[in-house]
C-alpha cells in the first residue's frame, strides 16, 4: 500500500508545512491530532491485514531528487518479495 499524505493536514512533524495555524490554534490542534491518531490507526489495520505500506510525505516528492529515493525503497521492497527487476528509472 503506498499512501501519500499531505504534510499540513497529516502534521508531519519536523516538516515546514506540518505546523499548527496559530489563529485558530485550540481547533486546529484538536484536528490535526485526530488526523494523526486515525492515520495510525488505520496504518495498523492494514498491517495487521499483512499488507506492507509506505508512507510519502508530501513534503518529500516534491523534489525530484528526495521522490527518486522514496520511489527506491518501495522498488527495493518489491523486487526482494517479488523479483520483479524494477529499475529505479523504469517508472
Amino acid at each position: 500500500v503506498v499512501e501519500v499524505r499531505g504534510c499540513f493536514w497529516h502534521g508531519h512533524q519536523h516538516c515546514p508545512d506540518g505546523h499548527t495555524p496559530v489563529k485558530n490554534s485550540n481547533f486546529w490542534a484538536k484536528k490535526l491530532e485526530n488526523n494523526r491518531k486515525r492515520d495510525q490507526a488505520n496504518l495498523e489495520k492494514l498491517q495487521h491485514l499483512g499488507y506492507k505500506v509506505f508512507v510519502l510525505w508530501e513534503c518529500k516528492i516534491k523534489r525530484k531528487g528526495t521522490l527518486k529515493q522514496e520511489l527506491a525503497g518501495i522498488y527495493r521492497y518489491l523486487n526482494t518479495c517479488y523479483n520483479l527487476g524494477i529499475a529505479a528509472g523504469d517508472a
